[in-house]
C-alpha cells in the first residue's frame, strides 16, 4: 500500500504500514513553532491517537537545515506577562505529544533548539543524524525553558548536564547529545528519517496493546517512586496478560509460530 500525504498547512501527515509520519513543514522559517504549527500538530496527534491503522508515529522537520529551530519569538515578543500566563492556561503541544498513547520517534537533523528541543524531549525515542545541533537558548533572551527544557531534560540526561545546557546557552553536537543520552540513536548524515522508519517497523511487528502498555509503564518509572512504579508495572503486566493479544502471543510461542496480533 502506498504512502498518501495530507497537507494540513504547516504540518504534513502520511500513514503507511502502521506508521504515521508527521512533518513540520515550515522550512523557510527553520520550522519555528508558531501558533499554527502548534495547533496543527496537536490536532494531528489527537486524531492519530484514535486511529486503529496507526501503531507508531514519527515526528520530523522539513528542509535540510533544521528539525525545529525554536519558538517563533516574534509571536510572543509583544505579549504582556498576563497574556503569556493566559496562553499557558491552554493545553500545549508538548503535553499533547507526551500524552499520546502510542510510541513517538523523533527524527532530528540540523538545529533542534529551544522549543524544538523541548518538542523532541516530549517524544519517546530520539534519532538524530550527524548534522543535528541541540541547545536551550532561552537564557540568551533573559528567559528560561518553559516547556520541559529543565524538567524532561533533567530526567533524561541528569541534572548536571541539564544545568550545563540550560545555563550556558551553548550548542552541543549530535555526538555529544548521543553520549549524554539526549539522543538514543545516531545516524549518518541524511539518514535520520530512514533510521527512524527502520526502528518504527521493528515496533509495528508487535501488539498495539503492549506497545502502549510498555510506554505507559516506562513513564511510571520517572513520574513515581520506585515502589509505586513497580506496583503500577505489575498491574500493567496483568492487563497485558489478560488481553487477547497476550493470550495469542503465549500460544504462538508454545506452538512455535508467528503471533497474529489484533490489537485487543
Amino acid at each position: 500500500m502506498g504512502r498518501r500525504t495530507v497537507n494540513r498547512g504547516t504540518v504534513r501527515l502520511s500513514v503507511r504500514d502502521g506508521v504515521a509520519e508527521v512533518t513540520i513543514d515550515r522550512p523557510g522559517k527553520l520550522n519555528a513553532l508558531n501558533e499554527a504549527v502548534r495547533g496543527e500538530l496537536t490536532e494531528v496527534f489527537d486524531e492519530l491517537a484514535g486511529r486503529d491503522d496507526v501503531k507508531v508515529a514519527i515526528l520530523n522537520g522539513a528542509g535540510d537545515k533544521a528539525f525545529v529551530a525554536g519558538a517563533d519569538v516574534g509571536e510572543f515578543a509583544g505579549r504582556t506577562a498576563q497574556e503569556q500566563r493566559e496562553v499557558y492556561r491552554h493545553r500545549r503541544v508538548y503535553d499533547a505529544l507526551a500524552e499520546f498513547p502510542k510510541p513517538v520517534i523523533c527524527a532530528i537533523h540540523g538545529f533542534c533548539i529551544g522549543g524544538g528541543n523541548e518538542l523532541a524531549l516530549a517524544c519517546d525515542v530520539r534519532v538524530a543524524d550527524t548534522t543535528a545541533r541541540f541547545g536551550q537558548f532561552e537564557i540568551r533572551l533573559g528567559l528560561i525553558p518553559g516547556a520541559g527544557g529543565t524538567q524532561r531534560l533533567a530526567r533524561l540526561v541528569g541534572p548536571g548536564q541539564a544545568l550545563r545546557i540550560g545555563l550556558s546557552g551553548d550548542l552541543i553536537d549530535a555526538g555529544e547529545a548521543h553520549r549524554i543520552g539526549l539522543v538514543e540513536l545516531l545516524a549518518d548524515k541524511g539518514e535520520h528519517l530512514a533510521a527512524a522508519r527502520e526502528l518504527a517497523a521493528r515496533m509495528t511487528r508487535w501488539s498495539p496493546v503492549t506497545l502502549q502498555l510498555v510506554k505507559k509503564a516506562v513513564r511510571e518509572a520517572y513520574e513515581r517512586p520506585l515502589s509505586d512504579g513497580l506496583a503500577a508495572e505489575k498491574e500493567l503486566f496483568l492487563e497485558a496478560f489478560a488481553s487477547e493479544d497476550g493470550r495469542e502471543g503465549v500460544r504462538a510461542f508454545v506452538e512455535k509460530r508467528r503471533p497474529r496480533f489484533r490489537g485487543r
